[in-house]
């Protein structure tokens, strides 16, 4: 009986070890993509300032023709103000909208078009890393569990009393190892 219920909960570490396996990958991923588009943000920004470098350049050295002058501060402007927004949105894409000052943010969710809904590639990073420490606990439930498993079917085939209930009591030993693990990750990863 006691091997049947080890099983089952070998079967529910299992379970949960995939799920959240799933999701660690999932949240890996989702932090290479923000800081791909905070990269992409940045090489806007670079673009930019390099506009701005040339126009300020072309000004100071009175290459631009008069009556031209109004255009150009015009597209200094622009491309100033893009700058500082390229700047908020790397800053809400990298550190995500909860971690940020409200008057910062920039990025409108596309299906809703409201602010502040930007989970940051540090925040997936930081969900990785934590779905990462449970898949470890879940690996060592697994192996516990497993180990408990062997132990209660060698406690079966037995025929000494005395090595019998030494296999036993290893069996029982290593499910609440096994078990302890399990909720352990459970609870890093829900929590």
């Amino acid at each position: 009986m006691l091997i049947a219920v080890f099983a089952a909960i070998l079967s529910i570490n299992d379970l949960g070890g995939g799920r959240y396996g799933d999701d660690e990958m999932i949240a890996h991923k989702e932090s290479a993509a923000m800081y791909e588009w905070s990269q992409a943000k940045s090489i806007k920004s670079i673009l930019c300032q390099n506009q701005l470098q040339s126009l300020t350049t072309l000004e100071v050295t009175n290459t631009i023709k008069e009556g031209h002058e109004k255009i150009v501060d015009s597209i200094k402007n622009s491309q100033s103000k893009d700058i500082a927004r390229y700047k908020k949105e790397m800053d809400e894409i990298r550190n995500g909208s909860a971690n940020i000052d409200k008057k910062d943010w920039v990025i409108k969710d596309e299906k809703t078009g409201a602010l502040g809904n930007v989970t940051g590639a540090a925040e997936w990073k930081a969900e990785a890393e934590k779905l990462g420490e449970a898949g470890d606990k879940f690996d060592l439930a697994s192996l516990f569990l497993q180990i408990c498993i062997v132990f209660g079917a060698i406690s079966l085939v037995i025929q000494k009393t005395s090595t019998r209930k030494m296999f036993l009591y290893l069996m029982i030993g290593m499910g609440i190892v096994g078990t302890y693990f399990m909720i352990h990750a459970y609870s890093i990863a829900m929590g």
